[in-house]
């Protein structure tokens, strides 16, 4: 099959540092062409990818004016469809930018939505374009759009061999993330202090946040069970998580929760809350503990040692692999191709 798979330029694929979807994409893209499909991807030119790129700027443009990155993806836009005769079918990862250019497209497209859409402008969009189709990346991320083009609900995946399982039982609570307020940093280093464990953090801090960090965040980082690493790769994240007792994940809810399959892929135990994506992901008492209250979570660090850091690995290897996602991907392609040549009555 020939695909298309199209990624914003703000980060590259796969990124350098924080970006969830880019990695997604990228382990998608390499997936695909694993198993034989002649994948062509439109991304950033400092990508790296077992597919064809199709560079449409030099570098990412996440450090550049946000002007420019419109141009780019008016560009971008232009190079995917002004091909669209190229391939069996365009995967855009660009959420409803695109649709437009779907609707009026004779290719077959589906769109993988990666972030809430919750907000309530966004119905506006989706109710004008019903028809196209979308793949969400959790049940209850459709929950504000039950009319959507739903046309399937495929978790994020990893490569199986990205992350090894550590022997564990972990010295530390971990949080890996974005330092904002929805990430909930300040609950996580109230629970590593109720308990007595050391907490390290290893996140981010966007331009956004640097108020949030510095009024609400940094004086708690005074504390000696506390310890901020700054942001960390890829490759470091293994230890990282690997080591410790468990990531502590007091997030709002999310459309997914990529950090959550990491830490299972380690073997590694998660502490979150009970809403969103995340029960999708967490089996309570299995592979973690899902909380009503940051005093829930309080209550379930003594009962982490009880839980087997196999079975962590385990539900990853059955679950969130980068394989098992690639091949729900392409039943959807061939569902929606199909379907598009279809006579129509």
């Amino acid at each position: 099959m020939r695909i298309a798979q199209v990624s914003h330029l703000t980060e590259s694929v796969p990124p350098k540092a924080y970006g969830g979807a880019e990695r997604i994409i990228a382990y998608l893209t390499d997936e695909l062409v694993t198993l034989g499909h002649d994948v062509t991807l439109f991304a950033s030119g400092d990508s790296l990818t077992a597919a064809r790129l199709e560079p449409v700027c030099a570098e990412a443009l996440r450090l550049h004016d946000p002007f420019e990155r419109h141009i780019r993806l008016t560009l971008l836009l232009e190079r995917v469809f002004g091909a669209a005769d190229s391939f069996d079918i365009i995967h855009s990862h660009l959420d409803f930018w695109s649709f437009p250019l779907v609707r009026r497209c004779g290719t077959p497209a589906v769109t993988t939505l990666h972030g809430k859409i919750d907000l309530p402008e966004l119905k506006h969009v989706y109710y004008e374009f019903c028809e196209i189709p979308v793949v969400s990346i959790s049940d209850s991320q459709r929950t504000p759009c039950p009319w959507a083009n739903w046309k399937a609900t495929i978790h994020h995946g990893l490569p199986g061999d990205l992350y090894r399982v550590s022997p564990g039982p972990g010295r530390y609570l971990a949080f890996l993330g974005r330092l904002s307020p929805e990430k909930g940093p300040e609950e996580a280093i109230h629970i590593a202090k109720e308990v007595g464990i050391p907490l390290r953090i290893a996140a981010k801090v966007d331009p956004a946040d640097e108020e949030y960090f510095g009024t609400v965040i940094e004086p708690l980082l005074s504390d000696g069970l506390i310890e901020y690493v700054g942001e960390i790769t890829d490759a470091e994240k293994n230890d990282f998580l690997g080591e410790a007792l468990a990531l502590v994940c007091p997030f709002r809810p999310e459309a997914f929760g990529l950090v959550l399959i990491e830490a299972l892929a380690c073997g590694t135990p998660v502490l979150t809350y009970r809403h969103g994506s995340f029960p999708e992901i967490i089996e309570n008492g299995v592979t973690g503990f899902l909380c009503r209250t940051a005093q829930d979570m309080v209550e379930s660090v003594p009962l982490l040692a009880g839980l087997d850091r196999g079975r962590c690995r385990e539900s990853f290897e059955s679950r969130f692999t980068a394989r098992r996602m690639a091949l729900a991907y392409l039943d959807v392609y061939e569902e929606i191709v199909a379907a598009a040549q279809s006579p129509a009555f």
